[in-house]
């Protein structure tokens, strides 16, 4: 039975605050790293989630999320839809809990994330991507059972990510620009939420692959819309076919704008992370590295949030050896 959700609301500094208290012991709080490019280039920072237990972002949102179950919710389980991030985060939280935990996942995500995810406890229902993404917006799927936790319109999760937001200001309190990739926006909800709360002349931006960019084509209509031209691509944790009218809802009032990048300008941030910083990022990773690299963003000091390293070391290679 398909679960109705919360209204949309905001999310209060407040709450991200007691977010962060309840998440400390299981999150990294992750460095800000100043990536030196030399003269002629913007003021980058690389915020590193990849250096997250799970390499991604996404356990601060889940750790969040699976400390505020009630003892009932625990021992019923949770469950919820992932590309392998989200997953691997609620697969971790739900362990370390000791609680069950069960993951639609998309078939065709890397071998890693669905080796993690399995290493992890976690139970997997395999199913094609449009199949995953339907059940995003029913909230449900046969044979998945417990506690739903939605992999980005959830508020705890959100708040959760919005943490990264605190530690960013923290960090570099001159802060210009803070650009984070958007999958399903709860990324960049959160941390755009903790941004503008704290500093509102901070600009959010979103970044997009050129196969997958609903937002920003959201943004030009003013509206959620169809991706219609989706393609799959090696940027699999980013981008989508449709953008979520409840997150279109939730982004308005915290992103400034949008940035699409090419797939070779991500191969480009990826193989420039690797050999300027030492830091492996999977495509979602790269992709604020990308946008900041346009210029779009400014000339900083930008934080291109790296949300995620789980990629295939073979598939890394592949991608940066093939740029010419």
């Amino acid at each position: 039975m398909p679960a109705t959700p919360d209204a949309v609301r905001p999310i209060e500094l407040s709450e991200i605050r007691e977010a962060r208290k309840r998440i400390t012991g299981t999150i990294v709080r992750t460095p800000l790293l100043r990536l030196e490019l030399g003269p002629g280039f913007p003021d980058i920072r690389l915020k590193l989630e990849n250096l997250q237990p799970i390499n991604a972002y996404k356990l601060r949102g889940a750790a969040n999320a699976v400390a505020m179950l009630s003892e009932s919710e625990r021992q019923r389980g949770v469950w919820t839809i992932s590309a392998g991030n989200a997953g691997q985060g609620v697969a971790y939280a739900a362990k370390r809990a000791g609680v069950p935990s069960t993951v639609v996942a998309i078939e065709t995500a890397p071998k890693a994330k669905l080796e993690r995810m399995r290493a992890l406890g976690a139970k997997l229902i395999l199913v094609p991507y449009e199949v995953a993404w339907r059940a995003l917006e029913d909230r449900a799927y046969p044979g998945a059972e417990g506690t739903f936790i939605h992999p980005f319109d959830d508020d705890n999760f959100i708040a959760g990510h919005a943490t990264m937001g605190l530690e960013i200001l923290e960090d570099e309190p001159e802060t210009a620009a803070v650009i984070a990739a958007i999958g399903g926006g709860g990324l960049i909800t959160g941390v755009g939420s903790a941004i503008k709360a704290l500093k509102p002349d901070v600009k959010v931006w979103g970044a997009e692959p050129e196969t997958a960019a609903p937002a920003a084509l959201s943004f030009a209509a003013g509206s959620p819309q169809l991706f219609k031209n989706w393609q799959a691509s090696f940027v699999d944790g980013a981008g989508g076919q449709s953008m979520f009218p409840r997150m279109w809802e939730r982004m308005k009032p915290v992103v400034d704008g949008y940035i699409v990048v090419t797939l070779e300008q991500t191969k480009a941030a990826m193989r420039m992370m690797a050999e300027k910083a030492r830091v492996i990022a999977e495509g979602a990773g790269a992709l604020p590295l990308a946008a900041a690299l346009t210029g779009k963003a400014g000339n900083g000091p930008i934080v291109a949030i790296v949300s995620g390293g789980n990629i295939d070391l073979k598939k890394f290679c592949e991608l940066i050896g093939s740029m010419t």
